[in-house]
């Protein structure tokens, strides 16, 4: 059975690819020629690239390569979707049949047209399960009586928006909620919030969504989260545990530890 990797930024489609071939999957790559990082292209796998709106070629190159299951990994940016970049006939069909345009409504109804042509969108994590955040204590150093108190009313603030598909994090000082994630990404939020702390210590929340969809967005931290936290003053992040990806993990570990960042993953309720 061949795979499909529909790919966006960052790390995630690399090491997805990486363990997919490693377990013996045939695979074919679809790349988003403005998201794609083109080193997956050394990978060697097969690599179709088209730009973000191509609906109807996606399509066209899965049908060709004869895929019957998909696999998502990597973040297309969400200020992507009011970009000057034109979408084809069959988007813009799509699009127009929206109600709203956050990242779940988008994301499902393109699963939904690949399924009706035959292809099944899998959970995003199905070949990188050793990735995901254990439940307790993550990193060396544990937290402090103040980041435990910010993550307990972080964690209140995050859940609720999260239902709203807004953001996955807040970031939080002396139990004040200083900024919200929306479409920029965790990092630049971090680096927002920083802005208005002046200098005091941060503590970060990401959490998945209620009933959270594994095929698409699913909540990731790397080595890159540990160096927007040192910029930011951030000393603590609490993540959703058997939800979050930990990308490059004993890097992260060590930026982590090198940092005095404490991590921790939460069960999500």
């Amino acid at each position: 059975m061949k795979h499909a990797l529909i790919a966006g930024n960052g790390r995630f489609p690399l090491l997805v690819l990486e363990a997919a071939r490693g377990a013996g999957h045939d695979m074919v790559v679809v790349a988003i020629k403005e998201e794609t990082d083109p080193q997956i292209e050394s990978l060697g796998a097969p690599c179709h690239w088209i730009s973000l709106g191509e609906l109807s070629r996606l399509i066209e190159i899965l049908k060709q390569e004869g895929v019957t299951r998909a696999v998502m990994a990597g973040q297309v940016r969400h200020a992507q979707i009011f970009s000057t970049i034109r979408p084809d006939w069959r988007l813009v069909k799509l699009l127009m049949s929206l109600k709203q345009k956050n990242t779940d409504a988008l994301i499902g109804a393109v699963a939904g047209a690949l399924a009706e042509e035959g292809v099944e969108l899998i959970d995003s994590t199905t070949f990188l399960e050793p990735l995901l955040a254990p439940e307790g204590p993550i990193s060396s150093r544990p937290l402090d009586e103040r980041e435990a108190a910010d993550i307990a009313y972080g964690h209140r603030i995050a859940r609720a928006l999260a239902a709203f598909d807004i953001g996955q994090s807040v970031i939080i000082c002396e139990r004040a909620c200083v900024a919200v994630e929306a479409m920029e990404g965790t990092d630049a939020a971090m680096l927002r919030a920083a802005q208005y702390s002046n200098g005091r210590p941060l503590t970060v929340v990401k959490v998945s969504k209620p009933n959270q969809d594994m095929r698409f967005d699913v909540p990731v931290i790397g080595p890159r989260t540990i160096a927007a936290m040192r910029q930011a003053s951030a000393t603590a992040l609490a993540v959703d545990a058997g939800r979050t990806l930990l990308l490059d993990r004993d890097e992260l570990l060590r930026e982590a530890d090198r940092a005095q960042v404490a991590i921790v993953g939460y069960r999500p309720e």
